[in-house]
């Protein structure tokens, strides 16, 4: 995800890392040419009656606006949702660091509910539960068992009250559903044929604007064209990007950076030292992250 701060109006205007527009140029000079081609061949297909009138073009135009604006606001819905999951994630992990604390007699074991036993593990799981977990087809939900069987043994042991222990539980439940909501968002994509259907719509009516134009605009038809294409376009690259929230597109959540605020959250409730978060370099004016 992009990190950048506000800018003067003007710059805003320039900016090029971040925007769609790197992805969109080759579509965008493939319809100038064909804009600049319409208008040389003018009195050529005047001739052959070609050109279309404009009024249905404005019409259809708002129309597409409108289904763009619904395709966006499900794309970013799905954005939305990722987000919120994500900070349900962070406020559950530290809600169950401190019941481990606090809850679970002889603290000193019971960072092992916390997740941060072993920093060297890639989990930071016990080390015993760490090749279970990285075997594991769905490492958080194995994640997820290792610690309720944590909580069993704390109750075996008499570390732990069947109330205390309820508690801990209803937070391992509500885990279990954050990881089920972010694998329904990633598993779960808008309908294909839907994307499909908007793509061609918005393709269609962009290379046909330059015959509905010709005939008012004239050597202005290639400018107006692209700048119409590119808001069209544009929108729909963005709805795309947003539709995977989970992804690497630099529009898509800023993944890194929340898991660091995770573990440093865990990190700091177990007096542990915190991992400081990487610094971009002195030249860069925006970072992923």
């Amino acid at each position: 995800m992009i990190i950048r701060k506000k800018e003067h109006w003007f710059k805003m205007l320039l900016v090029w890392q971040g925007s769609v527009l790197p992805k969109l140029l080759p579509q965008l000079l493939l319809l100038l040419a064909w804009s600049v081609t319409v208008v040389v061949l003018r009195d050529t297909i005047f001739h052959y009656n070609l050109h279309l009138n404009p009024a249905p073009f404005t019409l259809f135009g708002i129309a597409l606006a409108l289904f763009l604006g619904f395709r966006n606001n499900a794309s970013y819905d799905r954005f939305w949702e990722g987000r919120k999951l994500w900070g349900s994630l962070m406020n559950t992990g530290r809600a169950l660091a401190r019941q481990a604390h606090t809850l679970v007699d002889e603290p000193d074991e019971s960072i092992a509910l916390s997740g941060r036993p072993d920093p060297a593990t890639p989990t930071g799981a016990p080390t015993s539960a760490a090749p279970r977990i990285a075997a594991a087809r769905f490492p958080a939900a194995a994640l997820i068992k290792e610690m309720g069987i944590w909580v069993q043994q704390a109750r075996r042991q008499n570390r732990l009250d069947s109330p205390r222990q309820v508690a801990i539980d209803s937070n391992l439940n509500e885990l279990a559903v954050i990881v089920g909501g972010c694998e329904r968002l990633s598993n779960t994509p808008l309908p294909y044929s839907y994307s499909v259907l908007i793509h061609r719509t918005v393709y269609i009516y962009c290379f046909l604007l330059p015959l509905g134009l010709l005939d008012s605009l004239g050597w202005m038809v290639p400018p107006i064209v692209v700048f119409i294409a590119y808001t069209y376009t544009a929108l729909e690259a963005i709805a795309d990007e947003l539709e995977d929230p989970f992804g690497m597109a630099p529009n898509d959540l800023a993944l890194d950076t929340m898991c660091r605020s995770i573990e440093n959250a865990l990190l700091e409730m177990d007096d542990r030292p915190l991992r400081p978060d990487p610094a971009p370099a002195a030249t860069d004016r925006w970072f992923l992250t």
